[in-house]
């Protein structure tokens, strides 16, 4: 007979972060008027063209999101200045966050490249390839 199975418990609130290697802290993001015209959108293609910058839109708006860890970060995931950390970061619930989701998964759009937002592009506007010659 096998000896019985240890149930594992539940992750709540109180041990996530314990427990993750600090997602919410390598990125950050900032939100946008939500692009309408074409010059909007090259500008947004413009930015997405820079390492380590992407953007998205989920149920609150247009985000660009600038990829990069905080340089408290330790490397097991803990805040390296938890006593004297921002208010940001005081405030930041973990009710419902990365380790429960990626939070991709709640992203309508997601642009990581200038190829993907290209494309995009190109299907939302018809004259997307013309838009220079208004230029001349």
């Amino acid at each position: 007979m096998s000896a019985p199975r240890k149930e594992t418990p539940p992750v709540v609130a109180d041990d996530k972060c314990g427990r993750c290697t600090g997602k919410c802290c390598t990125y950050v993001t900032q939100p946008l008027d939500t692009p309408r015209s074409m010059r909007d959108f090259d500008l947004l293609l413009w930015q997405v063209g820079h390492e380590g910058v992407e953007v998205y839109k989920d149920s609150d708006g247009w985000f660009l999101m600038f990829i990069g860890s905080c340089a408290h970060l330790q490397p097991d995931g803990r805040c390296g200045i938890y006593e004297e950390r921002p208010l940001i970061c005081r405030e930041h619930s973990n009710d419902f966050c990365e380790f429960d989701s990626p939070a991709e998964d709640g992203f309508e759009l997601y642009f990581t490249t200038y190829e993907e937002m290209q494309r995009y592009c190109r299907r939302r506007f018809r004259t997307w390839d013309r838009r220079f010659e208004r230029q001349r």
